[in-house]
């Protein structure tokens, strides 16, 4: 694996790139390597560090960007902005899965592409970078491959209800998705969703589930007409 190219993607590169293996070594791996190859270290305590520095960087952030916002605002914004899947679609962004160490059985269950997986794996390579590179480091990677992505990431998130709202409001319909394919074995589904819009096709999602598929058909609608303008149904892209 060229690790180099992650690297580049996060814009940081390691000095010490032991820290950087770790931090994408999960913990099936270890367990499944280190009798042949000796002890393995993997990113449970790097996930612990990262989790700090990134309420942290995320805290002050929204400190200095919302001056007027009160502390139990604040709260709720920032534990949505580093809840799970908004990591693990930080995590997609960066093609992180594509670098995880896992054991034979997780990558085949599909553990490249889980949320948890993704988005400890996210934490540990910033608690990686902290370690290797300082806070200041830590932080310019978090507001690039984290903060600048969050509104993404919120619209990954709610983008079902956010189409929903849309709809209602432009066009007074609700959105309906419709099941194109469904593939792969049990442990390894693939769904193929579509989404229309006052019967029309309009987007296409791919997912792990149905729901996800759906929210990825939501996702990109959404884009599509935040991008548009007027009060008629876009043509699909």
């Amino acid at each position: 694996m060229e690790y180099g190219e992650l690297e580049a993607k996060a814009g940081y590169a390691f000095t010490n790139r032991e820290l950087l293996l770790t931090a994408l070594t999960h913990s099936s791996y270890s367990n499944e390597y280190s009798k042949k190859r000796g002890e393995i270290g993997f990113n449970e305590r790097l996930e612990f560090l990262g989790d700090a520095v990134l309420e942290l960087v995320t805290s002050q952030f929204l400190f200095e960007s919302n001056p007027d916002m009160p502390e139990g605002s604040m709260s709720k914004l920032r534990a949505a902005m580093v809840c799970e899947p908004s990591l693990a679609f930080c995590a997609r962004e960066l093609g992180l899965g594509d670098f995880l160490r896992l054991g034979k059985g997780e990558d085949m269950t599909g553990g490249r592409n889980r949320d948890s997986i993704l988005s400890d794996a996210f934490e540990a390579l910033i608690g990686a970078i902290y370690l290797d590179g300082g806070l200041e480091k830590a932080q310019q990677f978090i507001h690039t491959r984290a903060l600048s992505k969050l509104n993404e990431a919120r619209l990954f998130k709610d983008s079902k209800t956010m189409l929903q709202e849309i709809t209602q409001e432009r066009f007074h319909c609700m959105p309906e998705y419709v099941l194109l394919k469904e593939e792969g074995p049990a442990h390894m589904r693939r769904f193929t969703v579509e989404v229309h819009i006052a019967g029309k096709p309009f987007a296409v999602g791919v997912g792990t589930s149905k729901k996800g598929a759906e929210q990825e058909a939501a996702r990109k609608a959404v884009i599509q007409l935040q991008e548009g303008s007027g009060d008629h149904v876009p043509e699909k892209h």
